[in-house]
């Protein structure tokens, strides 16, 4: 078994030293196809996604040994604010670690947190000096995310296609869930809208690219993944806020009015919530109509309770958390018997705390939650900026991509969590590294222009 693996272990060390580039490339592709241990060797007491996971550690590795034997790194890259702001979530994430109620499950978790971030945004950062590498980045996850959506379809059609219980588990080895597998289509769609409806690529190409689109779309409805329809609708907001060119000021005021009238009346807003007994369905206009049914349906109601427990959790230790990764360990004690489901389980096989905000403040205590919501927003603030600052359409398609996936991100992130997993670790690192890259371009082209005015 060892003399067999060796070949290929001889490979990877070569790609390593002489192609590093297409080694990160590699880890991309094999990314939506990668497999849980689990399923290969069942019974075991650790888990981890083949191939993906045993590579990242290796690129980090490398990564380590290449910053000490060279003693630097690209300084831009280093000092953006972006990059400043990931540095304090891992800082916190290892204090954290530190006062952890489990510390082997949260130093397990910072490192998995580091060696995403190494190879998905650090070193992507440099890849993406070159342009043409971006669109490498996207079509790479996109090619292979199509043979899970052909083989998800297949599966779902053993069943109906229209049944959307099947839907939950079809996806199954390659997605652990609907909700994951909805939410990377989710992200990669407004890349291939992009694609599709601008000069980027010729005629010839464009039939290809919009069947590909078309593709997506079907997979991503056939998902019933509920929270990434509804970020795709946010989605498109963005895209109009943004191309309208609308002041921010008015929409932040609505926003605002909005919130506080949601505060004012929000015993009228729960009871006619809990009034909507509407299950989720193979009906579309059932199933979107469910999203707000906090009455009967499960898996509505098992989201309640695990955000209420992440929040009495938090109650319990606000400052420094619980500690990364245990929230699926702990919250078992903090059910209470009204808020179980028939889907509850006191197990940590269950899930972790379904929400990017409330699962972190849990873990990590109020800094963990504030370090991700000033992540996004400077994220955001950088792509608007760049956007506006270039007038290069193809950059401009591209920043637009990156933002509008990352808000279908943010916007599931309400509903589910995925940054501990390889599959949306990809996108979500590798769309902020390419507006953390672009922003750097753009930046040195305008002072590049405005160096002759000052000479002159």
């Amino acid at each position: 078994m060892v003399i067999n693996v060796l070949p290929l272990f001889f490979f990877i060390v070569m790609l390593a030293v002489y192609a590093f580039d297409t080694l990160l490339f590699l880890v991309v592709f094999f990314t939506p196809l990668s497999l849980p241990l689990s399923e290969i060797i069942p019974g075991l007491s650790f888990n981890m996604s083949l191939p993906t996971e045993p590579l990242l550690f290796g690129i980090l590795l490398i990564f380590i040994l290449k910053c000490f034997a060279n003693g630097k790194f690209d300084r831009e890259i280093l000092n953006h604010p972006v990059s400043w702001i990931i540095y304090f979530s891992l800082f916190w994430l290892l204090i954290t670690s530190f006062t952890s109620s489990m510390p082997i499950v949260s130093f397990k978790f910072l490192l998995s947190r580091i060696w995403f971030i190494v190879a998905f945004y650090l070193l992507t950062l440099k890849l993406f000096e070159t342009g043409k590498n971006i669109e490498k980045y996207v079509w790479l996850y996109t090619l292979p995310l199509l043979i899970v959506i052909f083989y998800t379809i297949h599966r779902h059609l053993g069943y109906g296609l229209w049944d959307k219980q099947a839907a939950n588990f079809v996806p199954n080895p390659f997605y652990n869930d609907h909700t994951a597998y909805g939410a990377a289509i989710a992200m990669y769609l407004p890349f291939l809208f992009g694609f599709s409806f601008t000069k980027m690529y010729s005629s010839a190409v464009k039939p290809f690219v919009r069947i590909v689109l078309g593709i997506l779309l079907l997979g991503l409805i056939l998902s019933y993944a509920r929270a990434a329809w509804l970020s795709m609708a946010v989605a498109l907001a963005v895209w109009i806020f943004m191309r309208l060119k609308l002041k921010f000021r008015p929409l932040f005021i609505a926003f605002c009015v909005t919130l506080s009238l949601i505060l004012v009346f929000q015993t009228e807003i729960l009871m006619y919530l809990e009034r909507n007994n509407t299950e989720s369905s193979a009906n579309l206009g059932e199933h979107i109509s469910s999203m707000t049914n906090i009455s009967s349906d499960a898996s509505n109601l098992e989201r309640l309770n695990r955000w209420s427990c992440a929040i009495r959790m938090f109650k319990d230790r606000p400052f420094f958390g619980w500690g990364p990764g245990t929230y699926m360990f702990n919250y078992a004690g903090y059910q209470l018997t009204a808020e179980r489901t028939i889907i509850s389980t006191n197990s940590a096989d269950g899930g972790n705390a379904h929400s990017e905000y409330l699962g972190p403040m849990a873990e990590s205590g109020i800094l963990g939650l504030i370090s991700f919501l000033v992540l996004v927003s400077v994220v955001f603030y950088t792509a608007v900026h760049t956007y506006s600052r270039t007038s290069d359409k193809y950059l401009k398609t591209i920043v637009m991509s990156a933002l509008l996936g990352l808000v279908t991100y943010v916007v599931h992130g309400t509903m589910n969590n995925f940054l501990d997993s390889d599959k949306l670790s990809v996108p979500f690192w590798g769309f902020i590294a390419i507006i953390v890259t672009i922003d750097i371009q753009t930046r040195k082209a305008a002072q590049a222009e405005a160096l002759p005015e000052k000479t002159g």
